[in-house]
């Protein structure tokens, strides 16, 4: 019996987190307190031996996944699929490429795409939109802000994504890490725990915390890592 394992990390504090900002896809980096995060659950992480990484087109995600990998002197190789050139090494040494893992990056694992919000001060987009229609946009499974995704649309690219590209893999015995963002996160989590519609944009899940499963029989368990139903305007 194959008993694969998968461990999902929410990125460290952003920039933008820190500095209450609408981030979406904007491309920013990790905030001081988000690398110390990544290095706190890096040392949590390291009593796994990965064979695979998954991760968004996004440098947040980056960052924090490369922090992990290198508690564990593991070299992360980023796959280009298009184009070959990026990953020949047919001289690299052993030692080298043993400790190599392949990390696979993919727009369908980026954020919600927040359209108008993006850049906006939460404070300050409910004193222009009202509270009420900036609750419903971001608390809402389908309702979407202007221009923008729903979480019913993040879920409706991540797990066709994860079904095929990610859960073979654990399938197949595998260990997977997959480092993402709260949205695609929760996706994915609403899939292998079949949260209600009306239950998961409440998912709290925190920065830089692990969630671990096990898959037995393809069969998703949560073995550690714990969230709340709590998740406020913010």
């Amino acid at each position: 019996m194959k008993h694969g394992k998968l461990v999902i990390i929410r990125h460290g504090e952003s920039r933008m987190n820190e500095l209450n900002l609408f981030t979406g896809w904007i491309d920013i980096s990790l905030s001081k307190a988000g690398i110390d995060e990544a290095h706190s659950v890096a040392d949590h992480c390291q009593q796994f031996d990965y064979d695979a990484a998954f991760t968004s087109h996004l440098e947040r995600a980056h960052e924090t996944l490369l922090i992990i990998l290198s508690h564990q002197r593991r070299i992360g190789m980023f796959q280009h699929d298009d184009n070959p050139r990026y990953t020949r090494m047919k001289n690299a040494p052993q030692e080298f490429t043993q400790n190599t893992i392949p990390i696979f990056m993919d727009q369908n694992l980026n954020e919600r795409y927040y359209g108008d919000l993006q850049g906006l001060n939460k404070h300050l987009a409910e004193k222009t939109f009202g509270k009420d229609l900036i609750t419903q946009w971001r608390r809402g499974y389908s309702d979407r802000p202007p221009n923008g995704e729903s979480l019913q649309d993040v879920y409706n690219r991540v797990v066709p994504y994860f079904q095929k590209n990610i859960h073979p893999r654990i399938r197949a015995g595998k260990a997977v890490l997959i480092v993402a963002h709260g949205n695609t996160l929760r996706a994915i989590i609403k899939f292998l725990e079949r949260i209600p519609d009306a239950q998961i944009p409440y998912v709290n899940l925190p920065t830089a915390q692990p969630l671990v499963y096990s898959c037995i029989n393809d069969i998703f368990n949560r073995t550690e890592g714990e969230y709340q139903f709590n998740r406020t305007l913010r």
